[in-house]
């Protein structure tokens, strides 16, 4: 058995307390002897019930938090020691001893700080409980007090006679005990039956304790009780179990719930013996207490009847919204769009359904991974929804398919075509764009299918009628073989693409070269797929052969796009991507003008991103460091316009927000050859 990690010692000291309550039940068991009776019963019994409640208060004490119901539990098993002790030393054996005593003030003190640890151990320990539970603990509790009212309580009532001070306090104990039990059989209840060992130990020794003092009240009241017997055990039995209890390491908050045939026990049981308190009222009258406390337990289970209603309710409006919604964008999905569509065709007015695909979409997935690609749907989604307010309504029909369901109070073009705005989104290396269907309703449909389906094949049509070009089709093979010969080249390509692209538009290219740009530099390094890594990774300098070999790509890539009839354009491009402005570049040792502008532009580019990438052989060099060596060697190597061009692209970026880290080069395809 686990303790607080204070409690070695403590454990000792309550293992030596079990064993002197269980000497104690010995005797009364086999009574042997005046002399060891008088010790057990005057020293013994009463000493241990003592050192329970400081055994109670030094749990409390040792624990970092949640101290205040040990204490208050230790408090109250000491007065109850100490209301014993001074009956048993002043009051046993007089022949007319007061009543009520000095020790009833003691003994009835044990209640009150009993009730408030209990409130304030549920405080700590219940962390979502629901309301139908703290229902189930209501009926518990009155079905249990009415019971024990019924029998207990009414035996006490009968026999109680004398001073007002006598009635009042023969009264007190039975409401007290009955309460308790009560407060207990709620807590438990309220806890979903989920007791652990800490609990039962509490639940336990304050049953016990509660349970043997009814049993006393009641034959006290019929004048049977005898000394000595197991209901004095209770007593301290429930004390000891309170201290071991107080021991205990913390128990977690619990998320209390019931789920199936288990959430009826607790209602339909108690409820079922509160009713048997008022049918058993028909043949023997009980007292109107517990009349009141059956009568507020079947109140209570009609409550719970109607609060189990009211959950139901919601969670079938729940489950009957998440049916009908697209988890990932919260737009509609399939079922309510057919339901909704279904339902405007039922009605007759003009309506719009339109149908979107995603282009781009599955290169975006692939090349980001999926949970970018859910992030995108999203967003998409929710730029849809924000387009259709005040229109109609958004869908996912799932994947990377969207749809819309308008009222025909815009012309369907100008629709179509906002929904595909807001359906569209470019970046660095990627372009998500749609293809689009679109049906007017109900002039070109008359159900649900057959709308559905018209506006797919139309759909469809857009997308084919939108296929990807001659040149980026080419291009994705290529890039394709590069990266899998040099997967190391992926992020240098599409940084080279990427800049040399803004480089062109800030020269102010037309828009056709700034394409022919991007494409060029996407593929500038494709003829190093002949190159091998040996060479290409190789840590140090290269030999004269290695570097007459790394010579060779851009012959060799010009060879490549040239078989290539869409990428021929870009084939005089990348053979001179290597040429110096002071004409000592290579292969055919251009100078100036004579190296096409294109050229130029990625030659500066591809430096700067190199510069900047760690290599094998040179670490990386920041921003400033490599724009101070691109303006030192202006002129000689590079084109002065490019640079001065490129430092103010640089600047602009500094101030824009921090850009993607860098992606594979597949994703380039688009924007380099759009």
């Amino acid at each position: 058995m686990r303790f607080l990690p204070e409690s070695r010692r403590a454990a000792g000291a309550l293992v030596l307390i079990t064993g002197a309550a269980a000497a104690t039940a010995l005797e009364f068991t086999l009574h042997l002897g005046p002399s060891v009776q008088h010790f057990v019963v005057y020293w013994l019994y009463n000493g241990l019930v003592l050192a329970s409640g400081v055994a109670c208060v030094a749990g409390g004490l040792s624990r970092p938090r949640g101290r205040a119901p040990w204490i208050l539990i230790g408090a109250a098993v000491i007065s109850w020691g100490v209301g014993n002790t001074i009956w048993t030393f002043a009051y046993v054996g007089l022949d007319s001893p007061p009543y009520p005593s000095i020790a009833d003030v003691f003994w009835l003190a044990l209640y009150p700080p009993v009730y408030v640890a209990l409130l304030l151990l549920l405080h700590t320990r219940a962390g979502g409980i629901r309301r139908s539970l703290w229902l189930d603990g209501g009926i518990a509790s009155l079905a249990v007090a009415a019971t024990g009212t019924a029998v207990v309580f009414q035996a006490v009532l009968d026999a109680t006679s004398g001073s007002k001070a006598a009635i009042a306090t023969n009264l007190s104990y039975p409401l007290a005990d009955l309460t308790m039990i009560a407060v207990v059989v709620w807590l438990l209840a309220v806890s979903g039956w989920r007791i652990g060992r800490g609990w039962g130990l509490i639940a336990a020794g304050l049953l016990v304790f509660a349970i043997s003092d009814c049993l006393y009240l009641f034959p006290t009241a019929l004048g049977s009780y005898v000394a000595g017997g197991p209901t004095d055990l209770g007593w301290l039995g429930g004390s000891v179990l309170l201290a071991w209890a107080a021991w205990q390491p913390a128990a977690r908050p619990i998320r209390a719930r019931l789920e199936g045939w288990a959430v009826l026990i607790a209602p339909v049981g108690f409820g079922l013996l509160a009713l048997a308190v008022l049918v058993y009222d028909h043949f023997h009258a009980v007292n109107p207490l517990s009349l009141l406390l059956a009568t507020g337990a079947v109140l209570a289970v009609i409550a719970r009847l109607v609060l189990t209603f009211a959950e139901n309710m919601r969670m079938l409006a729940g489950s009957r919204h998440e049916a009908r919604t697209d988890v990932l964008t919260g737009l509609g999905n399939r079922r309510e769009l057919l339901d909704d569509l279904g339902a405007a065709l039922a009605h007759g007015s003009p309506s719009v359904l339109a149908l979107f695909d995603l282009n781009g979409f599955k290169q975006y997935n692939d090349s980001f991974g999926h949970p970018a690609g859910d992030v995108l749907l999203a967003r998409l989604g929710e730029k849809l929804g924000r387009f259709v307010v005040g229109r109609g309504s958004a869908y996912r029909m799932g994947g990377d398919e969207f749809c819309l369901l308008c009222t025909e109070d815009v012309a369907a073009e100008a629709l179509v075509q906002g929904a595909a705005d807001a359906l569209a989104e470019h970046g660095d290396g990627f372009a998500i764009t749609s293809a689009s269907g679109s049906v007017r309703l109900p002039a070109e449909a008359s159900s649900p299918a057959d709308a559905l389906r018209l506006a797919d094949q139309r759909m469809y049509a857009d997308k084919r009628g939108g296929r990807p070009s001659a040149s980026e089709q080419s291009s994705l093979v290529l890039l394709s073989a590069l990266s899998e010969c040099h997967p190391k080249l992926d992020e240098h390509v599409v940084g080279v693409a990427s800049l040399a692209g803004a480089l062109a538009v800030k020269l102010g290219l037309p828009e056709a070269e700034v394409a022919r740009v991007r494409l060029a530099a996407a593929l500038h390094d494709v003829g190093k797929m002949a190159i091998p890594a040996a060479i290409l990774e190789k840590r140090g300098p290269l030999s004269g052969d290695e570097w007459k070999f790394v010579h060779r790509h851009t012959v060799i890539g010009a060879r490549i796009l040239q078989a290539a009839p869409a990428l021929t354009q870009v084939a005089d491009v990348v053979r001179s991507s290597h040429e110096r402005f002071d004409g000592r570049g290579y292969p055919d040792g251009l100078a100036g003008t004579e190296i096409p502008l294109a050229s130029r532009v990625i030659f500066v580019c591809d430096a700067f991103d190199a510069m900047t990438s760690e290599r094998p052989y040179a670490a990386a060099l920041t921003a400033e460091a490599a724009l101070a060596e691109l303006r030192r060697n202006a002129g000689s190597q590079f084109d002065p316009a490019a640079v001065a061009a490129l430092a103010v692209v640089l600047e602009e970026k500094a101030h824009e927000a921090p850009a993607a880290s860098a992606r594979p080069v597949l994703r380039l395809v688009d924007a380099a050859s759009a």
